[in-house]
C-alpha cells in the first residue's frame, strides 16, 4: 500500500470510527434540520465545514498555526452544544421560517465550527506522522480521507432522515428535535470527560 492510500485510509477511517463520536455527532446536528430534498442546502453547508477544517488541518499539521490541543478538544463539543441548541431554536419557531439570510448565517456557522474541528483533526494527524517535517502528501491524502468519510456519514444521516420521516411518518419537528436533544446530550458527557480528563 502506498503512502498517499495508507493516508487516505486513516483519514477515512478518522472520521468513521466511534472514536470520532465527537465529529460524528457534530455532523448529526449540523445536517439535522434538512431531508434528503435539501441536498442542495446540505451541500453548501458542509462545504462551509470543509473549507474551515481543510484549512486549519492543514495550518496545524504544516506547524504554522498551534493552540493547546486540551482547548481544541473542549471546543469541540461546544460547537455541536451550540449547534443543537440552535436546531432546537430553529425547530421551536418553525422550519418554514428558514429563509436565504439565516442559510447564509448557518454556513458562516459551519464554517467558523470547520476551523475548531480541523485543530482537532490535526492533533490526530500529527501524532501518526510524528517528525515528519513537510508531511504535503500525507496531509493531501488524510484530508481527502475524511472527506470520504464525511460524506458517507452525512449520506447515511439524510437517509437516515428519510426513513423515519417518510416510511415511519415522523413529524420533522419531532426528528429535528429528537437528534438536536441526542447530539445535546452527547456533546455534555464529551465535554465533562474534556474538562475532568
Amino acid at each position: 500500500m502506498s503512502v498517499f492510500q495508507t493516508y487516505l485510509h486513516l483519514g477515512f477511517l478518522h472520521i468513521c470510527t466511534l472514536r470520532a463520536a465527537d465529529h460524528l455527532t457534530f455532523l448529526l446536528a449540523l445536517c439535522a434540520p434538512y431531508a434528503l430534498a435539501d441536498w442542495r442546502r446540505v451541500l453548501a453547508l458542509v462545504t462551509s465545514f470543509t473549507v474551515g477544517h481543510s484549512l486549519t488541518l492543514a495550518l496545524a499539521t504544516l506547524g504554522i498555526v498551534a493552540l493547546p490541543s486540551a482547548l481544541i478538544e473542549a471546543l469541540i463539543p461546544v460547537t455541536i452544544m451550540v449547534t443543537a441548541l440552535g436546531n432546537m431554536r430553529g425547530a421551536n419557531r418553525g422550519l418554514k421560517g428558514r429563509n436565504q439570510e439565516a442559510s447564509v448565517a448557518f454556513n458562516g456557522w459551519a464554517l467558523a465550527f470547520g476551523l475548531i474541528h480541523g485543530l482537532g483533526f490535526s492533533n490526530y494527524l500529527r501524532a501518526l506522522l510524528g517528525p515528519a517535517s513537510r508531511p504535503i502528501k500525507e496531509l493531501l491524502a488524510f484530508n481527502v480521507g475524511v472527506e470520504l468519510g464525511q460524506a458517507l456519514i452525512v449520506s447515511i444521516i439524510l437517509f437516515a432522515g428519510l426513513v423515519v420521516l417518510r416510511i415511519f411518518g415522523v413529524a420533522r419537528r419531532d426528528w429535528l428535535l429528537t437528534t438536536s436533544a441526542a447530539a445535546l446530550g452527547i456533546a455534555a458527557v464529551l465535554l465533562v470527560q474534556q474538562l475532568t480528563h
